[in-house]
C-alpha cells in the first residue's frame, strides 16, 4: 500500500537521492545549494510545497508543486516535479502522488493542476494520459 504524505525530517537523505535522480533524468546538474535551498522551501511550506510516497516504510516517489495566480481565473497549481523510484513503478506511486496534488489545491481553492514533461518521457506519458487532459498548449522558455 503506497501513503503520501508531507515531508518529514528523516526524509532528507532519501528525498536528495530521488530528487537528484529527477534531476538526471532530464540530465540536469544542481549544485548543493540548490538541494539545500529546496529542502528549506519544502519544509517551511510557505511558497513551495513537496509530498512523499512511502511503501514498506520507505519513500519511493515525490512531488514538488506550488501555486500561483492566474490572469483569468482562480489561483492554479502547477506541479513542477513527479518522480518514482524505478522499483516502485507501475505500482502506482506515480498516480497517487497526482491525486494527492489535486487534493491539495482543492482545499486550496485552485481551479486546476497543471505540469509539463519532455515528450520523450513515454513511460509518464502513458500516466498523464490517463490522469488528465493535454490541452495543446506548447512550453517556450527565454533563458535569462
Amino acid at each position: 500500500m503506497t501513503t503520501i504524505r508531507a515531508l518529514e525530517g528523516d526524509d532528507r537523505q532519501r528525498w536528495e537521492e530521488l530528487f537528484r535522480a529527477y534531476i538526471a533524468f532530464y540530465e540536469r546538474e544542481l549544485d548543493q545549494a540548490a538541494y539545500d535551498r529546496a529542502w528549506r522551501e519544502f519544509v517551511s511550506g510557505a511558497r513551495m510545497h513537496a509530498r512523499v510516497a512511502v511503501v514498506d516504510g520507505v519513500v519511493v516517489g515525490l512531488t514538488h508543486f506550488l501555486v500561483h495566480p492566474s490572469t483569468s481565473g482562480t489561483d492554479v497549481c502547477y506541479l513542477q516535479d513527479l518522480f518514482t523510484a524505478p522499483e516502485a513503478r507501475g505500482r502506482g506511486v506515480g498516480r497517487a502522488l497526482i491525486e494527492a496534488v489535486a487534493d491539495w489545491a482543492r482545499g486550496q481553492g485552485c481551479g486546476r493542476v497543471y505540469w509539463q514533461t519532455h515528450e520523450t518521457n513515454a513511460t509518464a506519458r502513458r500516466l498523464y494520459d490517463e490522469v488528465a487532459v493535454r490541452d495543446g498548449f506548447l512550453v517556450y522558455r527565454l533563458p535569462l
